[in-house]
């Protein structure tokens, strides 16, 4: 295989248990780019929250680009050049955050610095962590680098295109009510579970392997070139696109049954020992 590109995903892909990049996992992928292979960061996380993994993995060195928003954004991370961005119309946005006053569930949108919700107290949810309640709203907040803005009502706010709207909720209601969650908007916007407690929108059309089929092609980079490695429900676009699509040890089965190949786990370095075999 003539790989050309690397492409993976964040939370429970690139990063462990403990949102940290793995020592083996790190070096891996710097050696994969001095090799001449451009390493591409696919995530549903907000660009200003993958900054610092482009950092870490010397990717402004090597022509790397980040795929921000779940495939709703992608830059390039040396020009700092926009490649693609797909947002939600405002008048979408503001019909979604609108329907979501009718559920039990915490919506986030960020611009620029801030991510605004209606309650910055209101984010704790009950996920089984040994510690009790866990604050989700703090969580998304440090991990974007937003500073946080409380507006009680976000639909009346909004007057600017939004790349996603991140509805967070207990896993088990989310489960209960994301058909009815969506159901008004199926037609015009995408959208889809990027962890248990987290239900995303963005434009219709909208996925990483759109992302992808926009700006590598005109790169000479076609999809038999790519190795892409995932976890989550949010991946599948990109698992069945890339001409290897690899699924980490600990990912939902949905996307170990498409998977041309299933690595170790995302605390097993399972990043580098697919590569250490490929490369």
């Amino acid at each position: 295989m003539d790989i050309k590109a690397i492409v993976l995903d964040i939370d429970g892909t690139l990063l462990n248990d403990d949102k940290k990049l793995m020592k083996k996992t790190k070096e891996a992928l710097i050696k994969a780019q001095e090799k001449g292979i451009k390493v591409i960061l696919a995530s549903g996380r907000p660009t200003p929250g993958m900054l610092k993994f482009v950092d870490e993995l010397q990717m402004n060195q090597y022509d790397g680009m980040i795929v921000s928003y779940n495939g709703a954004h992608v830059l390039d991370v040396c020009s700092q050049k926009e490649l693609f961005s797909q947002p939600l119309s405002i008048e979408n946005s503001k019909k979604i955050l609108e329907h979501l006053k009718s559920f039990d569930v915490k919506p986030m949108i960020a611009k620029d610095e801030y991510m605004y919700v209606n309650n910055v107290f209101d984010g704790m949810l009950d996920l089984g962590a040994t510690d009790g309640l866990f604050n989700i709203i703090e969580y998304e907040s440090r991990g974007g680098n937003f500073q946080l803005c409380e507006k009680e009502d976000l639909a009346a706010f909004v007057d600017f295109p939004l790349h996603k709207i991140l509805v967070a909720a207990q896993p088990e209601y989310l489960e209960e009510h994301w058909e009815e969650i969506l159901a008004p908007f199926k037609q015009s916007v995408s959208g889809m579970f990027s962890a248990p407690m987290y239900f995303e929108f963005t434009d219709q059309g909208i996925d990483k392997a759109n992302a992808l089929e926009q700006t590598l092609k005109p790169l000479g980079i076609h999809r038999e070139h790519i190795v892409s490695f995932g976890d989550g429900h949010n991946d599948l676009s990109l698992i069945n696109y890339a001409g290897l699509g690899i699924a980490m040890g600990n990912a939902v089965d949905e996307l170990k049954d498409v998977a041309d190949k299933i690595t170790t786990s995302n605390n097993e370095d399972g990043i580098a020992t697919a590569l250490a075999e490929l490369l």
